[in-house]
């Protein structure tokens, strides 16, 4: 299968008209005149490219908090989330989920 040339490497072999003729549109003034307001399929590609990265969504999303955690515990359950393959949030999601359901509340 023969490489596609990039259209950057034929301009070195163009005459002076001819790649002014290539470039013109690039000369344009004011290009703005030429937008328009964003239809609705449109705000939406641009809302989604516009969204920063981040975690992925889980349930209703999730809340940020702050536990105090016995440093032996600590030690012991990031040993286990290791070994599990995964983090030490998930080992504390999985917890809270068995003790709710222990309990009849899930």
């Amino acid at each position: 299968m023969k490489k596609k040339q990039h259209p950057a490497v034929e301009y070195p072999e163009k005459t002076l008209s001819e790649l002014r003729a290539a470039t013109k549109d690039l000369d344009r003034d004011m290009v703005a005149d030429e937008f328009h307001p964003m239809g609705p399929a449109e705000r939406v590609r641009w809302e989604r490219a516009r969204r920063k990265p981040g975690r992925p969504r889980r349930g209703a999303g999730a809340k940020v908090i702050s536990v105090s955690v016995e440093r032996g515990l600590l030690v012991r359950s990031d040993a286990l989330a290791r070994n599990l393959g995964i983090t030490r949030a998930l080992l504390v999601e999985r917890g809270l989920k068995a003790v709710l359901a222990a309990e009849g509340r899930l």
